[in-house]
């Protein structure tokens, strides 16, 4: 093979004595150019084309995208922000420098590190499949009242995830617990700090009030402790207060169906001499509890749909109205039947528990 010839860049220069001037801009297509200014012929590769210089910048930049070293290089602009922003947190969370509102609800907490724990089990375990996030509003305050099952409230998180992931403004869901949730250790800070409040209607007012979107499952025990023989036939509401709550504060209530929830984990048992003397309203036992021990805690892996209905307004009615038992009868009513009529269509479109 011939030896190949080295023709320098700086040619240029050397053929003016060296000297050195401004650097300028080269209209010419290639380094041939000639010393009265004009330009070269190229000649063909023998058996070639004439290169075009538009198809060579594209795959110039084509090859500059698809390298490893841009890759990596934006792999590792990505993680020097994420451990930038881990690093801030922690600074934060060491120092105090952070904000809790009057009910303990941390937002910054609860966005990096619940929210983010519990999108998982929402996403991949679950596969929540979400409908009529529309009907929420955008802002201002509102009320969602949904079913309640499971045996244990997991209905209640993945609520939570599916508002603040799937509205378009992040609104965040700010869940009315029973008194058992604030007497548990670990479980009361947690719930305090994920923005769940008392289960009542002084609380559940000032929420929404100020703006905020509550969520209520006025079931209570009697939803999430039924028997599996019983999945998705909805129990009392109740009197009525969170529609008396609704009217007071003006704001729409949201009626929710959540369908996967009563499968997670089948309850054919309620061990009521335990339960007393645990101080729970039920202990519940299923296929796998408490057989397989702590393994029988995990929740069978079934396909859940929540889908907002459209809101009822409240805002029309005179504040006297708040007092009418007759009205929040009728209220109460056509909340719970709007829910059990979403849950037979949503239920007759299932193909599969778990897919």
């Amino acid at each position: 093979m011939a030896d190949a010839k080295v023709i320098p860049f700086d040619d240029d220069r050397s053929r003016s004595g060296g000297g050195s001037r401004p650097a300028r801009r080269r209209t010419g297509s290639g380094s041939g150019g000639r010393g009265d200014g004009s330009t070269a012929p190229v000649s063909a590769l023998p058996g070639g084309r004439l290169p075009d210089p538009s198809e060579e910048a594209a795959a110039g930049a084509q090859e500059a995208l698809e390298s490893p070293v841009g890759e990596a290089g934006e792999a590792g602009g990505g993680w020097d922000r994420r451990i930038a922003g881990g690093l801030a947190f922690l600074r934060r969370r060491v120092t105090g420098d952070y904000e809790v509102d009057e009910f303990g609800y941390d937002k910054e907490l609860t966005d990096q590190v619940l929210m983010s724990a519990l999108r998982p089990l929402a996403d991949k375990y679950f596969r929540v499949e979400v409908k009529g996030i529309e009907n929420i509003p955008s802002e201002g305050g509102a009320l969602i009242v949904a079913n309640h099952s499971g045996t244990l409230p997991l209905d209640g998180l993945m609520l939570q995830v599916a508002v603040h992931d799937n509205h378009p403004a992040e609104r965040h869901l700010r869940l009315l617990a029973a008194d058992l949730v604030f007497q548990l250790p670990v479980v009361n800070e947690l719930a305090r700090k994920a923005g769940h409040t008392l289960a009542c209607a002084e609380d559940a007012q000032r929420l929404l009030e100020t703006g905020e979107i509550v969520g209520v499952m006025p079931e209570g025990f009697k939803g999430i402790g039924k028997p599996f023989g019983d999945r998705y036939k909805l129990q009392r509401f109740g009197r009525g207060g969170f529609v008396s709550t609704a009217l007071r504060a003006g704001t729409p209530i949201v009626p929710c169906s959540i369908v996967g929830a009563e499968e997670i984990y089948p309850m054919i048992g309620n061990a009521k001499t335990l339960a007393r003397l645990l101080g729970f309203p039920y202990f519940p036992i299923t296929p796998t509890f408490p057989w397989l021990g702590p393994l029988g805690a995990v929740p069978l892996p079934t396909k859940w749909t929540i889908q907002f209905g459209e809101p009822i307004p409240t805002d029309g009615y005179p504040p006297e109205a708040a007092d009418d038992p007759m009205l929040m009868f009728n209220l109460t009513d056509q909340v719970r039947e709007q829910i059990q009529h979403t849950l037979y269509k949503l239920l007759v479109q299932r193909r599969s528990v778990f897919f």
